[in-house]
């Protein structure tokens, strides 16, 4: 450790018990005035080009779960996939998905990262820098970067400073650690990382996330600044991310009963001509910040701004929208009518039995004997009687035999005279 003139601060005597804890707050209050800019400064603002709108922009899709509220653009190039919005909302920007202008970005994006990797080191950084308080400058660590606590960005007097860290491997954030600043622009905040970065659960994260592969904000994790990464993708869950608020900024910590803790002290050590810096020692002495005395006001010398701007209330999760009702069973068509029974035919009438012919009359009987000629035809006269040819009437009733004997005589006699006249 290298020792200094401050090894006999004020700070000192008060730990010996030569000056009241009331005086060390003075002191340490006093010692905020003498913060200057180091030769870290010599750090420069990374150029975006048109990357500089993009809250996100992925190479291969973005993905999100939950309400994410993301304050710029979105996009991704070459891959189009963009899911989870809504209920993911954009606000002051636009989606594009694998179009020209997200193909643009990603160039300029390429361009950054390659800016970035090649600042020049202003201090090599442990694996992880949770408790330390940076001045301006450029920040390399070995291999991989952690931050499982706070780290303090300390921009001095100096409202433009810049910060750039260099993490050839990960970056990984653990849950509900933060970045912290005093009169710093989160725009000029810069983490470039050799493959993917993870922002952890409840993270409050500062600055702009150059990844060349992926990256991945866990769940309720806010960013005041851009997650951008070059070919992986982009994955979300509910998640803060404003990239358009650039104005310069500090956060204070409030303890005890109205307490605030104040700033770190970071006093620059004057270069000596002739003397090499030793490696791995920044330019700068820091010492931590003291706790205010229990209800003391922040003193005038410390900024209050609030550390993150307001944001708009989340939107609440869109409500389930109302099942629709099950479609009513369709009527049952009725039973068509059974058609009738067709008439059966009517027997047809029996045809009358044909009139029987009466029984021809029979003669009444031959002309009595010797009363006519044989041959003459006996007529028959009303009243039943027989016509015999003389004018005389002969009933029938009386005179029915004799008649038939007359007849077949008058037939025999007729016979025997027609074969005399042949054989004649």
């Amino acid at each position: 450790m290298i020792r200094t003139h401050l090894d006999r601060s004020p700070f000192d005597a008060a730990k010996r018990g030569r000056l009241p804890a009331l005086g060390t707050v003075a002191v340490a209050t006093a010692a905020l005035m003498i913060v200057g800019a180091s030769t870290a400064d010599a750090a420069t603002p990374v150029g975006l080009g048109t990357a500089a709108s993009y809250a996100v922009l992925a190479g291969a899709g973005v993905t999100n779960t939950g309400p994410s509220v993301i304050s710029g653009d979105l996009g991704t190039s070459p891959t189009a996939a963009v899911t989870g919005f809504p209920p993911g909302l954009v606000n002051n920007g636009t989606i594009h998905a694998a179009n020209a202008v997200a193909l643009q970005a990603q160039s300029d994006l390429t361009t950054a990262y390659d800016q970035a990797s090649a600042e020049p080191i202003s201090a090599n950084v442990a694996a992880d820098i949770t408790g330390s308080t940076l001045a301006p400058g450029v920040y390399k660590a070995s291999s991989a970067l952690a931050l499982n606590g706070t780290v303090t960005l300390d921009g001095g007097s100096d409202p433009d400073a810049v910060f750039v860290f260099q993490a050839p491997s990960t970056l990984i954030t653990g849950s509900g650690s933060r970045v912290a600043l005093i009169n710093v622009n989160p725009c000029n905040v810069f983490w470039q990382v050799g493959s993917s970065a993870t922002i952890g659960t409840s993270t409050t994260f500062v600055g702009t996330v150059l990844a060349l592969t992926s990256i991945s904000v866990q769940n309720g994790a806010t960013v005041s600044g851009r997650v951008l990464a070059r070919n992986g993708a982009v994955t979300l869950d509910d998640n803060v991310i404003t990239a358009n608020d650039c104005s310069p900024r500090t956060t204070t910590t409030p303890v005890g009963d109205g307490g605030v803790v104040l700033p770190p002290i970071v006093i620059p050590i004057p270069s000596i001509p002739g003397l090499p810096s030793i490696p791995g020692v920044p330019p700068v002495i820091t010492i931590p910040g003291l706790p205010g005395l229990p209800g003391t006001p922040p003193t005038s010398s410390v900024p209050t701004a609030p550390a993150v701007p307001p944001t708009s209330d989340t939107p609440g999760t869109p409500g389930t929208p109302n099942t629709p009702g099950t479609p009513g069973t369709p009527n049952t068509p009725g039973t068509p009518n059974t058609p009738g029974t067709p008439n059966t035919p009517g027997t047809p009438n029996t045809p009358g039995t044909p009139n029987t012919p009466g029984t021809p009359g029979v003669p009444t009987g031959p002309d009595a004997p010797g009363r006519y000629s044989p041959g003459s035809q006996i007529t028959q006269v009303p009243g039943g009687g027989v016509d015999t040819g003389d004018g005389s009437t002969v009933r029938s009733a009386d005179h029915r035999q004799p008649v038939s004997i007359g007849l077949a005589a008058a037939a025999i006699i007729g016979s025997a005279l027609v074969l005399r006249r042949r054989k004649s």
